[in-house]
């Protein structure tokens, strides 16, 4: 009986990790339709499945090597390469903001719920103009 339940928490577990990912892209979607970087989007990320997420969607294309992209999506500071460090970056955790300068915005969870914060000066200084829509994310600093 042990193992059947243990069986299942993994089940559930793996599975839920999978929905994470289609949840953050959907968000992520709803971002970046409202942001303009002044050229084409095309996103890169350090999390695969979240890289597979966006191809599955089709509406934002997708690159294999962050040189080759114009919006980075990071979930660890370590897995971006210096060539690609000047690039827009848009964070999956809120301390990635303190811990990388040039990126602009973050997506991340507290309280179990999603929140979306865009640093505004640091989007002006990049070039990258935000919709109004996203008018209620917009923060003048990192609280």
């Amino acid at each position: 009986m042990k193992i059947v339940a243990g069986i299942l928490t993994l089940l559930f577990t793996l599975f839920g990790h999978e929905h994470t990912d289609d949840i953050k892209a959907d968000i992520l979607e709803k971002v970046f339709t409202n942001i303009s970087i002044n050229k084409e989007i095309i996103i890169w990320s350090d999390n695969e499945n979240l890289i597979l997420e966006f191809k599955a969607k089709a509406n934002f294309a997708t690159a294999s090597k962050c040189s080759d992209a114009s919006l980075l999506i990071l979930e660890s500071k370590q897995n971006i390469d210096k060539e690609c460090q000047e690039k827009a970056i848009f964070v999956m955790n809120y301390a990635l903001l303190k811990d990388i300068p040039q990126s602009f915005g973050a997506i991340f969870w507290k309280k179990g719920r999603p929140n979306i914060v865009i640093i505004a000066p640091r989007a002006k200084a990049n070039s990258i103009k935000i919709s109004e829509k996203l008018d209620d994310y917009l923060e003048e600093k990192i609280w």
